[in-house]
């Protein structure tokens, strides 16, 4: 009977303690996962094992989950989940962001082209931030009730809003319109369409006021001059106080004085001027044929001639009588020499700064070969790529197509550009061995290799060089 009453006891004991065991391990998925129960029902929608998780700016190990609202859990430890996602050997990361797309020739109709290039490229958010909408007001409106791929939303466009308005003040007005509209920031191009120092001054008040950046192409990109441009970006900045963005500094303003433009920029940040820049992985720079940067002088200014320009698309070499009678039409891009803008001397100086982020600068609108710089499909696959190879650190590279964009567009993304509890569920999954753009200039309507999923708001919107859903959101103020 004693040993009978033992045994019991014993028994009785170490049920106990197995109960016990069980929830002290559920408090600990409790205290990581507060918003998860206990039950299936309550289970998160998506987990992600086993991949290198970027998250608060460093690579680290970790589980990730997707909860049934669309936010993420961030554990150490694996959660329960409907449908789990193997990552090993990749990396998890809040989706790219990329400031500087373009789509604004006619985005009514080839939204839906521009929008799945760039999410197979790793961008769950695409901002048009160089250009963007003369009126947001009513591009916000019209695709809101549109199926998005991606998260979109656009600038105040000012080169549009001054050909529509006469006078200083009656632009003025406009632009405060689109502020008020959700306009994400204001921006212009100063080298298309040159515009007094004063009035660009105006704009950037209205930016300052509202609490929205200034986007800048600046005014000059030739040898003699470019510095000159960057110097009255910085004194626009000083001025007025307000965030000002250098668009793709490395073939406007640093084309051939990149050390001496990073300088300038560095010594104003230091002097609390608020001032970032950005550029594009690609050593040739393209642009539309029509425009004012073929002016007369433009083979002294960059030192090319004729038969350096290909159109896009087509790999179409021009001759002298050609390039007059595509000058004649609207919308041939051309691109100039791969090597124009060399590596060593541009783009990588600029990736060594902690002010200097990616933005594509562009798009595709066209199949099944756009006249688009391959910049549009493949632009954040080669960045990344492009980075690992000259030696950037893991988590240097990664914020220059996360973290920098989402702290330079401010509170509309907030909840965005990180992976943390609660943060919505915007992510990519890639292999760091395996990613590359494909895009070339003969045909940039190609997929980025490497990146195996895209998540965006919550649901695989991309997988493995397939289109799965539409979920993206407008992002405004």
């Amino acid at each position: 009977m004693a040993n009978k009453h033992l045994t019991y006891t014993f028994d009785k004991m170490m049920q106990r303690r197995k109960a016990l065991k069980k929830i002290l391990q559920w408090s600990v998925v409790a205290s990581i996962a507060p918003h998860i129960t206990v039950g299936k029902s309550r289970s998160l929608k998506i987990g992600i094992q086993n991949g290198k998780v970027f998250s608060g700016g460093k690579l680290q190990e970790g589980f990730v989950g997707i909860t049934q609202d669309n936010t993420l859990q961030f554990s150490e430890v694996s959660l329960p989940a409907e449908r789990t996602l193997e990552a090993k050997g990749q990396w998890v990361c809040a989706g790219f962001i990329d400031i500087l797309g373009d789509n604004s020739s006619y985005p009514e109709k080839t939204y839906r082209i521009f929008e799945k290039y760039k999410l197979a490229d790793g961008v769950t958010t695409v901002l048009q931030m160089h250009g963007g909408s003369g009126n947001p007001a009513y591009f916000y409106n019209y695709f809101k009730s549109k199926p998005h791929y991606t998260n979109y939303g656009v600038s105040t466009k000012v080169m549009v809003i001054r050909m529509q308005y006469n006078t200083v003040g009656s632009r003025k007005r406009a632009i405060e319109q689109a502020l008020e509209a959700g306009a994400l920031g204001v921006s212009h191009s100063l080298e298309y369409q040159p515009t007094p120092y004063q009035e660009v001054v105006a704009y950037a008040y209205l930016a300052k006021q509202y609490d929205r950046p200034l986007f800048l192409h600046l005014r000059y990109s030739s040898k003699e001059k470019e510095l000159e441009g960057v110097k009255e970006a910085i004194q626009i900045a000083k001025d007025t106080d307000v965030r000002l963005h250098i668009d793709h500094l490395h073939s406007t303003g640093g084309t051939f004085h990149m050390e001496e433009a990073l300088t300038l920029i560095q010594a104003a940040r230091e002097e609390g001027v608020s001032i970032t820049t950005c550029i594009y992985p690609y050593t040739y720079w393209a642009t539309y044929l029509h425009s004012r940067r073929f002016a007369e002088g433009w083979q002294q200014r960059y030192q090319l001639d004729y038969s350096d320009l290909t159109v896009v698309g087509t790999g179409e070499k021009l001759t002298k009588g050609r390039f007059y009678q595509l000058r004649k039409q609207m919308g041939i891009l051309v691109a100039v020499p791969e090597g124009t803008m060399p590596f060593e001397k541009t783009i990588d100086l600029a990736l060594q700064t902690d002010f200097c982020m990616i933005g594509s600068d562009g798009g595709i609108e066209r199949t099944p070969r756009a006249n688009s710089h391959p910049r549009g499909a493949g632009c954040f696959a080669t960045a990344i790529q492009h980075g690992l190879q000259i030696g950037l650190s893991n988590e240097k590279l990664l914020a220059k197509v996360i973290t920098l964009p989402a702290q330079l567009i401010g509170k509309p993304l907030a909840q965005r550009g990180d992976i943390q509890q609660g943060y919505i569920a915007d992510l990519v999954i890639f292999d760091p061995k395996q990613i590359q753009g494909k895009a070339t200039v003969a045909n940039p309507n190609q997929f980025s290799a490497g990146i195996t999923w895209v998540i965006v708001n919550g649901e695989i919107a991309y997988h493995q060089n397939e289109l799965k859903a539409s979920r993206g959101q407008a992002i405004l103020y």
